[in-house]
């Protein structure tokens, strides 16, 4: 996979073969990073990060500092390796379970989270990510259109079987 655009354009994220992972296609990556805008300084955290396709379109574009969290032994070394190569980003990559990492964490400008379709409990996860998002921050979940969520969203984008939905800032 490539990086969309940014000043890390065209660099190849490097994947792995098998079943770990869902990685975001290129056009849902277009269509949310359109719909961010810059990120300038950004402080983001990508959740269940799997390849690291979204915190390193994030670095690209600006993000200051990308944490990824992820439990999967052969996905960390992965995303450590792809990391290496986005040496004007502070990367930092975390094996931890994402509700045990969330209890601890500080606050982050931008969140993703693309957990695994239907193994996750969904509002839980939303309750902690949308704590944990900074003024003015937005939480962004990757999901399954059958899956149920609360109505509280501000944005919401379908491709297929996929749904992104988008939250602000808790005020």
């Amino acid at each position: 996979m490539e990086i969309i655009t940014g000043k890390y354009k065209g660099k190849r994220v490097e994947t792995l073969s098998g079943n770990y992972y869902r990685p975001t296609t290129s056009r849902i990556r277009k269509s949310i990073f359109d719909i961010l805008g810059d990120l300038e300084s950004s402080k983001v955290l990508d959740l269940f990060a799997g390849s690291g396709i979204l915190g390193f379109e994030a670095a690209s574009r600006g993000a200051c500092e990308v944490t990824f969290i992820e439990n999967n032994f052969q996905l960390l070394k992965l995303l450590r390796f792809n990391g290496a190569e986005f040496d004007q980003t502070d990367i930092i990559v975390k094996r931890r379970d994402v509700f045990s990492f969330l209890l601890q964490a500080g606050k982050f400008d931008l969140i993703f989270a693309d957990p695994p379709y239907g193994k996750v409990d969904l509002e839980k996860l939303i309750d902690l990510c949308r704590r944990h998002i900074r003024r003015s921050g937005k939480f962004l979940l990757e999901s399954s259109i059958r899956d149920k969520l609360p109505p509280d969203f501000c944005r919401e984008k379908v491709y297929g079987d996929t749904r992104i939905t988008f939250w602000e800032s808790m005020k």
